[in-house]
């Protein structure tokens, strides 16, 4: 025999949890970079925020932008790159640090997991793609 107060009481459950926020925000956005289809999806987790930003289709080489505080300026950390999967080559870090630097400080120096998967990663094309991020922030 179903109690009414019973099923009252899971109803009210029911509509406050549908009501609150995603445990995680997503965002995900596509635009040309110098002619050349770009996606960008930006995703906030409670310690991280991944960041993928892909001209392939595919999430590409992983890498992790971690900051880190100096001994004597602790509000200007420095930013390490170490690649996770995928090619470990000078240019995944400079464009990892270049793409992901702004988001961990914008999003109170939180590590940054970035996959990058670029057909264009000149100056001018990761200049146009920190903007898309910008555009897809969800910290």
């Amino acid at each position: 025999m179903d109690c009414p107060r019973s099923k009252e009481m899971q109803h009210r459950i029911h509509l406050k949890m549908s009501a609150a926020e995603p445990i995680i925000r997503s965002k995900q956005i596509q635009k040309e970079v110098n002619g050349i289809s770009t996606q960008v999806v930006c995703t906030e987790f409670s310690n991280y925020i991944f960041v993928v930003i892909t001209q392939y289709g595919k999430i590409g080489t992983l890498i992790s932008v971690t900051p880190e505080s100096r001994c004597d300026d602790f509000s200007t950390p420095i930013f390490s790159t170490k690649v996770l999967l995928g090619k470990d080559e000078p240019l995944s870090h400079v464009c990892g640090k270049n793409l992901a630097t702004f988001v961990s400080q914008e999003a109170g120096n939180r590590p940054v997991l970035l996959g990058l998967a670029l057909k264009d990663s000149s100056v001018d094309a990761i200049k146009q793609m920190k903007e898309v991020v910008k555009s897809c922030q969800v910290w």
